[in-house]
């Protein structure tokens, strides 16, 4: 009886070691090279200091909102776990549910409600379907309009409240500096920029997507259109993606653009690629046809936990992290992200890193979704694909919201 004791005591003393010793839980997280790794990876660092037992590793792929989906598509299809944890585009949410492809939070999170009061509703509403929360907001978006205060203050021109008055101040610019200048850039290339860019006119223009050969649909499309055949925006505004935009508007080669938030921090420096606009660009929101009011496209990425992940309450945990107030604030002062939770639009920090956040608060708030179904991916093919075909020409801008109208009624009934 005596020599059991101390064998027994090894014995449990092996087994804490053992269990001390064990691998601890890896959470794959999948994001988009575009979402800047870099910003994620210290904050992943410190989660995994203050959790010993968790370690991240970082995937990336595709530099679009599209690519980054057909392969999520592809893995999930297949029920694979490998992913635990992926950045989705805030459009995804409800084929992702449908799919059964993302975890329902509402378990992990037992006081639900009362959590996700510090947040800002639309991201909330974008996360969820049918009332269960399939997603944890990681970042919010706006699309606004950048533009070059050093250029306005030399030809002594305002910050355009209409489109005409844009394309006035642009061309009067684009002549007066000569060049490459261009007076506007936007998205033409067929990502989902681009069916942002073709909503936001039609919306400035009182139109609806309901009806894309609205006499709004075809002024706001046309506006696109003539911008390119009169040189007012690049030749190549069918090749222009969302990152591409950014990089001219950072190279000083742009009067006007369209853009998201995240383009504030590269143009201020913080950024891979040199700058030659610090300190001399200015953000607003997007102009209007005749006397319509202002209007952009929710933008914003959203956490997800693969339904087939074998590491669920661990990834639930870190996606908590992740929206936690310091870490909001980090990424707004290092990243310029607009933040999700409610109270950092009146914090000291965020703001001196991004003046433009507080004055554009209202119209984050009011930005308008693109259509919630499950056939989204459709839609928005039908919706690129056919701005794109008339930017570039291949098509009229008839013929383009023609083919729409034909493709999107049946998917928005």
């Amino acid at each position: 009886m005596s020599n059991r004791i101390p064998f027994l005591s090894a014995l449990a003393l092996a087994a804490l070691g053992s269990a001390a010793h064990a691998a601890p839980t890896t959470l794959t997280v999948f994001m988009g090279s575009q979402q800047r790794p870099e910003i994620f990876q210290p904050i992943f660092e410190r989660f995994q200091t203050q959790n010993p037992n968790i370690r991240i590793k970082i995937e990336t792929g595709g530099a679009t909102s599209e690519a980054q989906n057909q392969y999520l598509t592809t893995v999930l299809a297949a029920r694979d776990s490998t992913l635990d944890i992926f950045l989705i585009d805030v459009v995804r949410t409800a084929t992702f549910a449908a799919a059964n492809w993302a975890e329902p939070l509402d378990a992990y999170l037992p006081s639900k409600d009362t959590y996700l009061k510090a947040f800002l509703p639309g991201p909330i509403s974008a996360a969820s379907v049918n009332g269960k929360l399939y997603a944890m907001p990681a970042f919010t978006d706006a699309q606004f309009l950048y533009y070059r205060k050093d250029l306005l203050a030399k030809y002594n021109a305002k910050v355009p409240k209409t489109w005409d008055d844009l394309t006035a101040t642009a061309t009067k610019i684009q002549k007066g500096e000569g060049g490459s200048m261009q007076g506007f850039n936007f998205q033409g290339a067929p990502i989902e920029g681009t069916v942002c860019n073709f909503l936001e006119l039609l919306w400035t223009g009182g139109g609806n997507v309901s009806d894309v050969t609205s006499p709004a649909a075809k002024q706001g499309l046309g506006y696109l259109v003539d911008s390119v055949k009169s040189k007012l925006s690049p030749a190549a505004s069918a090749e222009i993606k969302t990152d591409d935009s950014r990089q001219q508007f950072q190279a000083g080669n742009v009067a006007f653009g369209l853009n998201w938030s995240y383009a504030w921090a590269h143009f201020q420096g913080n950024s891979p690629q040199p700058t030659k606009v610090k300190g001399d660009v200015g953000v607003a929101a997007l102009p209007a046809f005749g006397k319509n009011g202002t209007a952009t496209c929710t933008g914003g990425w959203e956490w997800g936990v693969n339904a087939f992940s074998k590491n669920k309450a661990a990834a639930v945990k870190l996606l908590q992290y992740m929206a936690s107030s310091d870490v909001q604030k980090e990424m707004a002062v290092k990243g310029a992200y607009l933040p999700v939770r409610k109270s950092l639009y009146n914090d000291s920090a965020v703001l001196a890193a991004n003046p433009h956040f507080g004055a554009l608060y209202s119209i984050v708030t009011k930005a308008r979704p693109r259509p919630v179904t499950p056939n989204y991916p459709r839609v928005s093919e039908i919706i690129r694909n056919n701005v794109s075909a008339a930017v570039a020409g291949s098509k009229t801008v008839d013929a383009a919201l023609g083919d729409m109208k034909r493709d999107l009624d049946p998917l928005l009934k």
